[in-house]
């Protein structure tokens, strides 16, 4: 499965093409889908481009994606740094008026196992965020079931990148849920190819990187899209 993540913490001044407001997240959504993603993750913002987990926020751009591309799969992210007290991010999830089909939560984080346990309350696919081969451990002691685990490289220098990853996939015990590959900065693309190799679930977009595979800037998510297709049938 390859997913967007369209917009994440991007803001305007570092892409004019990032995705903010509900009707660019749904027409943002299309052009990836007609390229050939499965799903998209989104940040939804608030009136002032604030990420937020708000009732009004969430409904306003799942809603507006799902009526855009009917039966694509919409993702959000649970970041502590959106809400930062925990018991305030799982009320949040709590009070929810529409679903979306999956969201992420970091298990490093505080709070995690609670915001985990409110999604799974919901009816909303967990993906557990693992950052560093601790976080393992962290979301092995999760009592609420995941349904994909994401291994998420967050160091920019490569070399260092590819050694978080094995690292990480190591670590998982067996039988774990099915695993999606990604990093961030100058080390997307090498880790998408590695996720690639390996056969792994993968996620590109103007959240991960602003550049294509040839280090020119991307124009858009659906030129990114396009790029990381075209590397991976090569």
């Amino acid at each position: 499965m390859l997913k967007a993540c369209l917009n994440g913490t991007r803001r305007l001044d570092e892409h004019p093409a990032v995705p903010l407001t509900p009707a660019e997240l749904a027409a943002d959504a299309v052009r990836c889908a007609t390229a050939g993603v499965a799903a998209v993750h989104v940040h939804p913002r608030d009136d002032d481009g604030t990420e937020s987990l708000d009732p009004a926020v969430i409904a306003a751009a799942v809603t507006a994606i799902r009526d855009a591309r009917p039966g694509l799969p919409v993702g959000v992210s649970t970041g502590a740094w959106i809400v930062p007290d925990p018991a305030e991010r799982a009320a949040a999830v709590r009070a929810w008026t529409v679903l979306p089909d999956f969201a992420s939560v970091n298990a490093h984080e505080p709070g995690a196992a609670e915001v985990a346990a409110a999604l799974h309350e919901r009816g909303v696919m967990v993906e557990a965020g693992l950052w560093t081969p601790s976080a393992v451990d962290a979301w092995r002691r999760w009592s609420t079931p995941t349904g994909r685990i994401l291994v998420e490289c967050m160091a920019e220098q490569v070399e260092t990148a590819l050694a978080d990853a094995a690292a990480i996939l190591a670590a998982l015990p067996g039988g774990h849920p099915p695993v999606l590959l990604h990093g961030e900065g100058p080390a997307t693309w090498p880790v998408y190819a590695e996720a690639v190799r390996r056969g792994l679930h993968t996620r590109i977009g103007l959240e991960d990187t602003l550049l294509l595979p040839d280090g020119t800037p991307a124009p858009d998510n659906a030129a990114l899209v396009t790029a990381a297709l075209t590397a991976a049938a090569r």
